[in-house]
C-alpha cells in the first residue's frame, strides 16, 4: 500500500462534516419503524438512501424479505460493492440496519425526535447513534474513495437491512439463510452496532439469551381469609427466591465478558388484581437469563422447570414456563480472525490505543453469520445512546470510524500475515 494513498483518504474524511450532518438529517426525518411498533417498515428511509448511493455512482442491489404486514408487502435489503464485487477473494463487509426503535415517551426529549438537532460536534435524534452512526461511517469511507480516486486493497461490501430491532426475520437473518452466497469464509465483516467511546473493544462473543416467562395459577380470594385460596404472589416470590440459585448452579465465569457470568434476572411483573384486598389467583412474571456459551441452554431451562416442580408442590399451584426469547450463543469469533486483526490495526495505528476482544451479554446479528460460519466482529466508536431518550451521536467518532474502515480496506493483506505468524 502506497503510504500516500491513506493519507489522501484520510484527508478527504476530514473534510466530511457537513456531509455527516445532511446526512443524518434526511435519515432521521424518515421513520423507519416495525409494523409491531406502529411503523410502516424501512421503505420511505431505504429508498431515500439508495437514491444518496446511486449519486455517489455506485450500483444497488435489493434482496428485499417478503412482509405483506408493510406498503408494498415487501422489507428493503441493500447491497453495494465498491469498486466492483470481484468474482474471488475477500471483500470488506460493512453491515448497518435501517430500522430505529420508537423514541418511547415525548415528555422525555428536549426536541423532536425526528429531527436532526446540531449542538457542536453532537447530533441528537432517533436513530443517529443505532444504527445510522455505522451506517455514515461507512458511506464516508467509501466516498472518500470515490473522491479521491483511490481504489482499496480489499474491495468494499457494504449492506443496509432491515428488522434488527425486532429479530432480523426480514433482514440479516434472511440474507444468511435465504442469499448465503452472497458471503464468503475469507470476508472481512465488521458490524458498527456496538462499541465503546474510545474503540478499544471488538466484541467477537455473545452470551446465550433466554426471556422467560412464568404463569402462576392458583386460587383467588378475599384478603381476609387466605386459607380459602392459593396465593398466587406468593407462590411466584418463593419461586423467585429459588430461581436465584442458578446463579451458584451455572456458575463458571468468563473474562471476556463484562459481567463474566451467566445473570439470571427478575424483570418485568404483570398486574394481577387491582385491589390489596384480594389475595391473586394468577401472577405473571418475566425473567431476563444471560447465559455463557459454556452451558446449554437446555440444561439451563431443565433446572428451572426442577424449581418450578418444587414450588407447585410446596404451594399447590400450577406453573406454566413459555419463552419469549431463546438464542443460543453462536461459536465466537477468534480473536486472531483476520478481520479482528485488522481491526485491531488500524485502531492501534490511528489512534495509538490498544483494543481488546469482548464478549457482551446483549444479542447483535453477528450471531446468524457466526452460526453460518462467517467470522466477524461487532465494533464501532460510540456513547451507547441507543434507545434512549435525547439519543445523539457525535460527529467526530463516526469520521474516525470512517478513518478505520479505510485502513483496513488499504491494509487487506495484514491481518493474513498476523494468523500465519500466530501458527510458528
Amino acid at each position: 500500500m502506497e503510504k500516500n494513498a491513506l493519507a489522501t483518504v484520510l484527508e478527504r474524511i476530514d473534510g466530511y462534516h457537513q456531509t455527516v450532518v445532511d446526512l443524518q438529517t434526511e435519515l432521521c426525518k424518515r421513520p423507519a419503524l416495525d409494523p409491531t411498533s406502529g411503523g410502516s417498515g424501512e421503505s420511505e428511509k431505504a429508498a431515500w438512501l439508495e437514491g444518496y448511493l446511486k449519486k455517489l455512482g455506485l450500483a444497488v442491489s435489493h434482496y428485499d424479505a417478503p412482509d405483506a404486514r408493510v406498503p408494498g408487502g415487501k422489507r428493503p435489503n441493500l447491497v453495494t460493492y465498491y469498486p466492483k464485487n470481484p468474482a474471488s477473494g475477500p471483500r470488506l463487509w460493512i453491515i448497518a440496519h435501517t430500522d430505529v426503535v420508537p423514541p418511547g415517551d415525548p415528555s422525555l426529549w428536549t426536541g423532536d425526535p425526528w429531527k436532526v438537532r446540531v449542538k457542536g460536534d453532537v447530533l441528537i435524534g432517533r436513530g443517529v447513534e443505532d444504527n445510522q452512526g455505522g451506517l455514515c461511517a461507512a458511506v464516508m469511507a467509501v466516498k472518500a474513495f470515490i473522491d479521491s480516486g483511490v481504489e482499496p486493497v480489499l474491495p468494499f461490501a457494504l449492506a443496509f437491512v432491515a428488522d434488527e430491532e425486532t429479530g432480523s426475520v426480514y433482514g440479516l437473518r434472511y440474507l444468511v439463510e435465504k442469499h448465503k452466497s452472497l458471503f464468503r469464509k475469507d470476508d472481512l465483516i465488521i458490524i458498527p452496532d456496538s462499541g465503546n467511546p474510545d474503540g478499544t473493544e471488538i466484541e467477537i462473543a455473545e452470551k446465550g439469551i433466554l426471556w422467560v416467562k412464568f404463569r402462576t395459577l392458583g386460587k383467588q380470594t378475599h384478603g381476609s381469609v387466605p386459607e380459602t385460596g392459593i396465593n398466587a404472589h406468593k407462590a411466584s416470590a418463593y419461586l423467585i427466591g429459588r430461581l436465584d440459585s442458578l446463579y451458584k448452579k451455572f456458575g463458571k465465569r468468563d473474562k471476556l465478558f463484562h459481567p463474566s457470568n451467566s445473570t439470571f434476572e427478575p424483570t418485568k411483573k404483570d398486574a394481577n388484581v387491582p385491589n390489596i384486598n384480594t389475595i391473586p389467583g394468577e401472577d405473571v412474571m418475566y425473567y431476563d437469563c444471560r447465559i455463557l456459551p459454556a452451558y446449554k441452554l437446555d440444561d439451563v431451562i431443565r433446572a428451572m422447570k426442577a424449581l418450578v416442580k418444587e414450588t407447585e408442590r410446596k404451594y399447590k399451584v400450577k406453573i406454566e414456563i413459555t419463552f419469549a426469547q431463546k438464542e443460543t450463543p453462536a461459536p465466537p469469533t477468534s480473536p486472531n480472525a483476520p478481520v479482528a486483526v485488522a481491526i485491531a490495526g488500524a485502531v492501534k495505528s490511528l489512534r495509538r490505543k490498544t483494543p481488546k476482544a469482548i464478549g457482551i451479554g446483549g444479542g447483535t446479528v453477528a450471531k446468524y453469520l457466526r452460526e453460518a460460519g462467517f467470522p466477524c466482529v461487532v465494533w464501532a466508536t460510540l456513547d451507547e445512546q441507543a434507545h434512549r431518550p435525547d439519543e445523539y451521536v457525535r460527529v467526530p467518532h463516526i469520521l474516525s470510524d470512517a478513518k478505520v474502515f479505510a485502513h483496513v480496506a488499504l491494509q487487506a493483506g495484514q491481518a493474513p500475515r498476523a494468523k500465519t505468524a500466530k501458527k510458528k
